[in-house]
């Protein structure tokens, strides 16, 4: 087709852009050939003229329709180019938020940077055994292809990962093994699936490390075989690793990290264990902190460390294996703090006693010395001498780095060969899924040889994706049988011979390295010599002559020779390797074991920007040391030559990780970026081989019913072959533009957007014709709409003026009138409003002028008084002064006075003592002057008296004058306190004074409010009648609002009731669903139990001969309940089987174990609480009631004790009353006195019924004074006691007297032993309600004890290691269990032996009443009538037995009763010809008859027996839809029988009497009723998952492929992944097969006479699974949401609800389960545009969640160009309004989920007795009784 029927006004096109790559232009004006320019237009309205290549002519690339965009597969474009391709990834990516694209067959992932809910194990179980073209693309998709094409093609799989690093191929390649964990499972009880989930934390804790470009980057690439068994299961799995960056140990970049173990270390250092390490932070490490980057924001360290142990552990490496891992990458840090210091310029040393070296050589067990020798030397052979050398600083340190990368390299081999002997499994492999993750193409600024591995790596891997492509097109077109030619594809051969053939770029490396002067210079020479000028590919950079650059498929890329050789080489040294293996450290020793003397690790020293290692294969027999001296190059070509090997042999899927953005930011979309990948992924490559055939593919029933609109009527004829080539070959001149296969049209590319183009066209055509008249009809009868409007309107409002004119001058006469009386009124008002204020004004003030003048006078009264008393107080005080002076002179002058008389006195006595100095020796003068002496010491001795005197009186007027000086200075201070007084008193005066004057003011001041508030009164009086009005009116509004709100609240309550109500019914359903889940994990294990004895029993194979066990189960001695033993034999077997083969435990098991027991334990608890409670409450009630007995017990007794004695009387007077009768009867009378009907006879029965009467009435006063009598003796001892039997001697004296009284003394007698019983069964109660007590206490107790050893037991348990402590915790909850079930067990005997002893001893005392009646009634008769009357003999004839409603059987025919009845039967025969329910009739009439002859064990056996067949022929054929109907039908039915003949009232409402007659009378079977309503639970969910298979298949293809209304929803184009075609062909299924299988249930559930409540269940839960499994596949299926999809599924659903009509269903509420899928297709259909529609929107999808409305709305696809898609801003819109909802995040509804099961009571009408039982079920051997 020519150019200028493409290239027309407002085509569409691609144009070259700098920024954006490509820009959207529009044409202005229609090509021309030979036109230079074309006018275009820019998205943004700017207008640009686009030049023409002159050479070339080659047109912009047209754009494709708007419909096509955003397609899944990018092959179903219609025009196949790269900027179609970047658009497309660019919508999905942006607006839609779809991360995966197919491209063909390859999956393109583009790498979202935020978690997506979109891997759950919904989506698994949704992608599980889907067609890959059905479901939107996933790498769920992808993996379950593999799986599939694995088990249907026996044939190995292989999934490439691949792209750059941060792309997130490490992530993808988790998900896909995830998906076959999930989805195969473990075929041995290994978890195997787990364990390689577990492998991903260690591998990326010793493989991974943040980069610039990624936070958790593989440095290393890895590929992963899972493999399986024949059953398709995970039984192993092996890990083969490429190219290790071992440089990164050594060395990191800026903003990069070491591997992600070293920094867990360092965060785990402070742990106990971690201590010997004598690690720090990662700062303090040389190998850590070069990048100065050692946090990874949202990550932390510790707890990924605590992760990687778990999984250690979880793969088998022990404790001891893991410290010792630890300790050599502890060891690496350490080394690399060495430091290392120059002794000359060809020397170096390290320092004596360095820390880090020391801590080393102990961590690594080596010896100081050797290791601070070797390295700063080398040792250098020759053929006759060795020599050490010293060599320098810095190649001591390159050595350094050398044995730290080497160590690691090793460890790291170490751990991935103990991965795999983990994973490794002892089964054969039949088959494996391998998952290559791996690196992309990679270009940088510098480029050297580890980017040369890459590329020649990818180059490797894009050569064998080419010809994988190349080989499906050629099978496509082979298959459909059409003409095709060789695709001219890029074969890069060329590119690898370059690098890999003989004198390629490797192979001359390799020969420089062996070269002992080899350099890098001579090497590029060489390089230039052989292969520049010569080969195409390689070329020589113009400014430099140590570089080259090599064409590869996806860029040129310039390569840097300098280290290329050193790189290549890669040695160590082998000192100190020697050192090592000397080493004590076990774990080192066995990484260097298989080291020969010349080691070549696998990476090369630092200085590029990375560095890579190669795996080592290991060593075989023989093999040389030669072999261990390869180079890297030649190590890495050899395991890449192997991986490629590998991957041809499997089949190939392939993933193509795409890194959007290089600033890690969500969702956004770098088009420069994407394009440079997709041409290095190999997408655009796949884009072109399609696009050089026929990429478009068209069945024809789809091209039919897609471009139906371009035929005519003549053109449609019955072979849609024929008519698909007439139609093409009008619309499409070159035949050369299409194929025809045998059941597609192949088209080339642009094919389809020109046939899309031609029928938009033809619809736009006819809706502008459609448009035109309706447009027309439209505005016809709108015009004839308004000119009636407005003839109306004309008339209506005349009228209405006229009326206001008549309206307006009625107003204004009463306006005038309103007015005069207004204003006089208002006059009035205001005059008597201003008198009376003035008059109030006057009297206020008249008032407060008197009190101003009465306030004065008193003021100054006061203050003439206070003069008076202040002038008075001045003067005392005074005179006081004045006094207390003079006398404290006189006291003053007497002391001077007395001081002086003493001083001479002392003078006087001095004196003496000097003349006796003086005279001293002079006994004569002594003489002489001894009489003096005596006389003046006689003096002395009077004037020291005389002193003391003084003294004595100086003291007291001491004393005196001090209080007199102290009371002075007391006066003072009140003098002076007086003064302040006065001081203060004035001040009040002047106060006082300025008062006055304020006050004075303040009246003028009030004068003036006075007449202000006069103003003011006024005008708030007026407002005040305003707002009075205003209040009135408001309080009507209020009233009626409260009216309202009364009547809201009403309704909110009932509201508020009704939500409260569903609440509670949603809690007891979760409850029953929580209790059926656990039945059917009960079940579960017991299949499981059961399939592990038949294993156990395949394994042993050694059968006896002439023996053969018998089932436990159908032994004569087994457990009384069924559950109960096959549990306990579940246990006992599962300890057998444990004892035996130790086989590993199943993990869910125990965790659902031990959440239930922690549950259990949490129950415990708060019983224990509330006991307590409740007997802290008894006890209270108990002392409150002993008190309130205590003060009424004399009162009642006393009280008692009259009515007993007024009783006593009473009976001693009715027995005198019986004596005179009976002699008054006994006497001789006539006949006729006595006769019946004689008056005397009359008289005497008279007085007998009333005697009677009396007697009957004393007896119930005496029964009652009896109960009361017992309950307060027993309260008051044994005193008591012994009178309650004193009391009773005369009774029994009585009964002596009346032995002969006939009927009265019977029946006195039997009251008597009435009233025994009665005390015997209150004390018997009394005693066990106190055993019950002690028992409740001792379970308490017990409960406390268990809890104490459940917490020692759990203690003990953690200090165990994982293994060991899930055995011991699962052991010890299994015995646990096993105990509680003994001991239930035996409680549950013990009841049985009680019920059965009370049931006894009720049957003797009934009988014996019986026999009391019946003599009491012979007695009736007179003697004198049983002496004279004849006895005539009666022939009585025998009445003939009737049926009683019981089958009687032996107990030897209890086996060929079930088999006959539950094993073999038929179900369809007995549903047609016998009444519904039989084989439950039939069993409930055997054990009533065990239950009449009461029989205990053959009642246990027949229901055990039942039980057991029916569990086995479900087993057998539980896949059977109408067995397992049948069976929950008849289990069901004989439940209803066991709770109909229970002889429970709430059961025996609706029962006849006739059938209350046939009730059980023997045994309470509640527990059995329990047993069975389990089983029924257990068949009915079996029957759900047999009608959910049965309807699974049709629910997508019914529900949403197929057209129920054709012509509805076109079909849009598709690529190479085709979907299910909508169309209906033979074979597939439609809505109208889902109805006619739900016909199909329904009527076989009501043949078998299932309960009508319960198939309300069942279909309410089948429409469940529709509605969820429609919506579903909705949600992940793009195509499918569209608005004429949506009509579809809203018609489907119509159907299925009048379905439910027909059938009377309604109110079964399976309508409203498929209110989602209504609601999503009612979102299908509104409009999307405006904030109204947002709304409305939002009210609408209520059953919704946030999630699926989203999803809907990004998944919207128009299918017509009319169609507008939904905008971006609008689902924001959505979600923010949506963003309150508190819900759940899933996405897809749980299909798994079954709603709990009920079993209302539904008593059956049919008599027993009239069951008939047919021949054709053999049971001949029954018995009618």
């Amino acid at each position: 087709m020519a150019a200028s029927e493409l290239y027309t006004k407002h085509a569409r096109v691609w144009i070259p852009d700098a920024e954006e790559v490509w820009k959207s232009a529009e044409l202005l004006k229609d090509y021309k050939q030979g036109d230079a320019l074309l006018q275009l237009r820019l998205d943004d309205g700017t207008d640009v003229e686009h030049k023409l290549d002159p050479k070339t002519k080659n047109l912009p690339h047209l754009r494709n329709p708007d419909i096509l965009v955003g397609e899944n597969d990018l092959t179903a474009l219609s025009y196949l180019h790269e900027p179609a391709i970047l658009h497309n990834l660019k919508v999905r990516f942006m607006d839609s938020k779809l991360i995966y694209t197919y491209c063909g067959i390859v999956l393109v992932a583009i790498n979202p940077y935020e978690t997506l809910p979109i891997y759950g194990a919904d989506i698994i179980n949704a992608y599980s055994g889907q067609n890959m073209g059905d479901m939107d693309p996933h790498i769920f998709a992808v993996a379950e292809e593999s799986y599939k094409q694995m088990a249907r093609d026996e044939r190995n799989q292989s999934i490439i990962v691949s792209g750059e690093s941060g792309a997130g191929k490490t992530v993808s390649a988790k998900y896909a093994m995830r998906y076959f964990a999930t989805v195969s499972g473990s075929a041995s009880e290994t978890n195997v699936e787990e364990k390689v989930l577990a492998s991903n934390p260690i591998m990326e804790s010793i493989g991974n490390a943040k980069t610039t470009r990624n936070d958790n980057s593989s440095r290393f690439g890895k590929y992963i075989e899972i493999g399986f068994d024949k059953k398709y299961q995970i039984i192993g799995a092996n890990m083969r690793t490429y190219l290790l960056e071992k440089s990164r140990v050594v060395f990191q970049a800026d903003d990069e990290r070491n591997y992600h173990i070293f920094y867990q270390l360092c965060a785990s250092a402070q742990l106990p264990e971690l201590k010997v390490l004598k690690l720090g932070q990662a700062t303090n490490f040389h190998y850590t902190k070069q990048g100065r980057s050692p946090v990874i924001d949202g990550v932390d360290d510790a707890k990924e460390m605590v992760n990687t142990r778990h999984a250690c552990t979880l793969l088998g490496i022990s404790e001891p294996y893991q410290m010792g891992i630890f300790r050599i990458l502890a060891a690496i840090l350490h080394l690399g703090n060495v430091e290392i210091k120059d002794r000359d310029s060809d020397s170096s040393i390290v320092p004596p006693n360095n820390a880090h070296l020391t801590v080393f050589c102990d961590l690594m067990g080596v010896t100081y010395q050797d290791m601070s020798q070797w390295l700063c030397h080398k040792k250098l052979k020759t053929a006759a001498e060795t020599y050490i050398k010293p060599i320098p600083k810095l190649q001591a340190v390159n050595a350094r780095d050398a044995l730290a990368k080497h160590i690691y390299a090793k460890l790291f081999d170490w751990i991935v060969d103990h991965v795999n002997k983990a994973l490794r499994s002892t089964v054969n492999q039949n088959s494996f899924i391998g998952v290559l993750d791996i690196y992309g193409f990679e270009t940088f600024e510098i480029n050297s040889f580890e980017q040369f591995c890459i590329n020649y790596a990818n180059e490797k891997l894009q050569q064998q994706f080419n010809m994988h492509v190349f080989k499906l097109e050629q099978e496509e077109y082979m298959k459909e049988q059409i003409p095709w030619t060789l695709i001219d594809f890029y074969d890069n051969q060329p590119c690898i011979n370059l690098i890999e053939a003989k004198m390629g770029i490797l192979d001359l490396l390799d020969e420089e390295c062996r070269m002992p002067k080899g350099s890098d210079d001579t090497w590029a020479q060489k390089l230039y010599n052989t292969h520049l000028n010569k080969c195409a590919l390689f070329h020589k950079p113009r400014l430099s002559n140590k570089a080259f650059i090599i064409q590869h498929f996806a860029d040129k890329v310039e390569y840097q020779c300098d280290g290329f050789l050193e790189k290549n080489k890669d040695t160590v040294n082998e000192e100190q390797i020697t050192v090592l293996k000397t080493s004590k450290f076990e774990l080192l020793v066995e990484l260097f074991q298989d080291e020969e003397k010349a080691t070549t690790p696998t990476g090369p020293p630092p200085g590029g920007r990375t560095r890579l290692s190669v795996k080592q294969t290991k060593t075989r027999p023989g093999q040389t040391s030669r072999d261990h001296k390869k180079t890297v190059g030649l190590q890495f070509r050899n395991s890449l030559q192997l991986l490629m090997d590998t991957l041809n042999a499997t089949t190939p899927h392939y993933v193509r990780c795409i890194k959007p953005n290089d600033n890690k930011h969500p969702f956004t979309f770098d088009p420069s970026r994407a394009v440079q990948q997709l041409r290095a992924c190999g997408v655009l490559e796949t884009i072109r081989i399609s696009a050089a055939g026929f990429p478009s593919r068209w069945t024809y029933q789809e091209f039919f019913s897609r471009y139906r609109v371009l035929m005519k009527q003549k053109d449609v004829l019955s072979d849609r072959r024929l008519t698909c080539r007439n139609v093409l070959e009008k619309l499409i001149k070159d035949q050369d533009k299409y194929q025809f296969g045998k059941t597609k049209i192949f088209f080339r590319a642009g094919q389809v957007a020109y046939l899309e183009k031609l029928r938009a066209d033809k619809l736009r055509v006819a809706c502008i014709r459609i448009q035109k008249t309706i447009r027309s009809w439209l505005l016809r009868k709108k015009y004839l709409r308004m000119r009636s409007a407005a003839i109306t309107i004309q008339r209506y409002v005349r009228g209405y003026q006229a009326r206001c004119l008549a309206k307006f001058l009625r107003r204004t006469q009463a306006a005038v009138t309103i007015q005069k009386f207004q204003r006089m009124y208002r006059e009035r008002k205001r005059y008597r409003r201003m008198q009376a204020a003035s008059l109030v004004v006057q009297c206020m003030l008249r008032a407060y002028m008197a009190r101003q003048k009465y306030q004065a006078m008193l003021r100054e009264h006061k203050t003439i008084i206070i003069q008076k008393r202040v002038r008075g107080w001045l003067a005392r005080l005074h005179y006081k002064r004045s006094l207390e002076a003079v006398v404290y002179l006189q006291c003053c002058i007497r002391r001077m006075r007395a001081r002086r008389e003493l001083k001479k006195l002392k003078i006087e006595a001095r004196s003496v003592e000097h003349f006796k100095k003086l005279n001293i020796g002079m006994e004569n003068k002594i003489m002489q002057l001894q009489r003096k002496v005596d006389e003046q010491h006689k003096e002395k001795k009077a004037m020291t008296e005389r002193l003391n005197s003084l003294a004595n009186s100086y003291a007291v007027e001491s004393e005196k004058l001090r209080n007199e000086v102290e009371r002075l200075r007391l006066t003072e201070e009140e003098a002076r306190n007086n003064s302040n007084r006065i001081t203060t008193l004035l001040e009040e005066l002047a106060r006082l004074k300025k008062e006055l004057c304020d006050t004075q003011r303040d009246k003028r001041t009030i004068e003036e409010w006075a007449d202000k508030y006069k103003l003011e009164t006024e005008q708030l009086v007026a407002e005040l009648k305003e707002q009075n009005m205003l209040l009135k009116t408001e309080k009507d509004d209020l009233n009626r609002l409260i009216q309202e709100q009364n009547q809201e609240m009403t309704e909110k309550m009932e509201k508020a009731l009704v939500e409260e109500t569903k609440q509670l019914e949603c809690e007891l359903n979760e409850e029953r669903s929580r209790y059926q889940n656990l039945l059917t994990e009960h079940r579960r294990l017991e299949d499981r139990h059961d399939d592990l004895k038949e294993e156990m029993k395949l394994m042993v194979n050694i059968p006896k001969p002439g023996h053969r066990r018998t089932d436990s189960t159908h032994s004569s001695n087994e457990s009384e309940y069924t559950y109960n033993s096959e549990f306990a034999e579940s246990e006992e077997s599962a300890r057998g089987a444990e004892d035996v083969t130790k086989a590993p435990l199943d993990m869910s098991l125990f965790l659902k174990l031990q959440k239930r027991v922690t549950e259990l334990e949490q129950e415990k608890q708060s019983l224990q609480n509330e006991l307590d409670k409740k007997e802290e409450q008894a006890y209270r009630a108990r002392a409150r009631e002993e008190d309130e007995q205590n003060r009424v017990r004399g009162a009642e007794l006393e009280y008692e004790s009259l009515k007993r004695q007024e009783l006593d009387t009473e009976n001693k007077k009715l027995k005198n009353d019986l004596n005179e009768l009976r002699k008054a009867l006994s006497e001789k009378s006539p006949p006729g006195v006595t006769a019946p009907g004689s008056p005397a006879y009359k008289v005497v029965m008279e007085q007998l019924n009333s005697s009677n009467e009396e007697l009957e009435v004393r007896k119930e006063e005496v029964l009652i004074l009896r109960s009361q009598l017992v309950s307060q003796k027993e309260a008051i001892h044994q005193k008591e006691n012994k009178q309650t039997m004193t009391e009773a001697m005369p009774c029994m004296e009585d009964v002596h007297k009346m032995r002969d009284a006939g009927e009265i003394t019977q029946a006195y007698l039997a009251v008597k032993e009435s009233n025994r019983l009665l005390e015997s069964q209150l004390q018997t109660l009394r005693k066990s309600h106190e055993n019950e007590t002690e028992v409740l206490r001792e379970e308490l107790q017990s409960v406390k004890e268990d809890n104490n050893r459940q917490q020692q037991l759990l203690a003990q348990n953690l200090q165990l290691p994982p293994e060991a402590r899930i055995e011991a915790s699962l052991q010890h909850e299994i015995t646990r269990l096993t105990n509680e079930n003994l001991d239930l067990m035996e409680q549950l005997e013990k009841q049985d032996k009680t019920v059965r002893k009370l049931k006894k001893q009720l049957k003797v005392f009934a009988k014996k009443i019986g026999e009391l009646e019946i003599s009491g009634q012979m007695e009736n008769v007179s003697p004198g009538q049983i002496i004279d009357e004849p006895i005539h003999p009666v022939n009585i004839p025998r009445k003939e037995k009737d049926f009683q409603g019981m089958l009687e059987y032996k107990k030897e025919d209890e086996s060929k009763l079930v088999k006959n009845l539950i094993l073999e039967l038929k179900p369809r025969g007995v549903a047609v010809n016998l009444i519904p329910g039989l084989p439950a009739y039939i069993l409930f009439m055997c054990l009533r008859h065990a239950d009449y002859i009461n029989d205990d064990q053959k009642v246990r056996t027949l229901l055990t027996s039942t039980i057991n067949g029916i569990k086995k022929i479900l087993k057998k054929r539980g896949d059977d839809y109408e067995t397992v109907s049948f069976w929950l039908s008849n289990t069901c039915r004989f439940l209803h029988c066991l709770k109909q003949y229970s002889g429970e009232e709430s059961f025996m409402k609706h029962n006849t009497p006739r059938q209350n007659e046939h009730c059980l009378s023997n045994f309470d079977l509640a527990e059995y009723r329990q047993v069975l309503s389990d089983l029924a639970i257990q068949i009915y969910q079996q029957l759900v998952k047999v009608m959910e298979n049965i309807l699974q298949p049709m629910i997508v293809s019914g529900m949403l492929e197929h057209e129920t209304i054709q012509g509805v929803s076109g079909v849009k184009p598709t690529g190479l992944r085709k979907r299910t075609s909508s169309i209906a062909d033979e074979g597939t299924y439609t809505l109208d097969s889902i109805l006619r299988q739900l016909n199909s249930f329904h009527s076989t559930m009501c043949q078998h006479g299932t309960d009508p409540e319960l198939i309300k269940q069942v279909i309410k839960q089948m429409f469940y699974i529709i509605g969820a499994v429609t919506l579903n596949n909705l949600l992940l299926r793009k195509d499918m949401c569209s608005w004429s999809k949506g009509m579809q599924i809203r018609y489907n659903v119509s159907q299925l609800e009048e379905w439910l009509r027909d059938k009377n269903l309604m109110t079964s509420g399976a309508k409203e389960t498929l209110e989602p899928l209504i609601q999503a297709a009612q979102l299908l259909q509104v409009k999307k545009k405006t904030d109204e529609d947002a709304e409305a929107i939002c009210s609408m999808c209520n059953a919704l969640s946030t999630a699926q409305i989203v999803k809907v709305l990004n998944l919207y696809t128009p299918v017509n160009e009319f169609e507008e898609r939904v905008s971006v801003s609008f689902i924001r819109t959505i979600q923010i309004r949506l963003r309150d909802r508190k819900e759940s995040p899933q996405l897809l509804m749980d299909t798994k989920n079954i709603y709990p099961v009920t079993f209302p009571f539904n008593p059956s009408s049919l008599a027993l007795e009239t069951i008939q039982i047919p021949s054709s079920l053999n049971l001949l051997f029954l018995t009618r009784v």
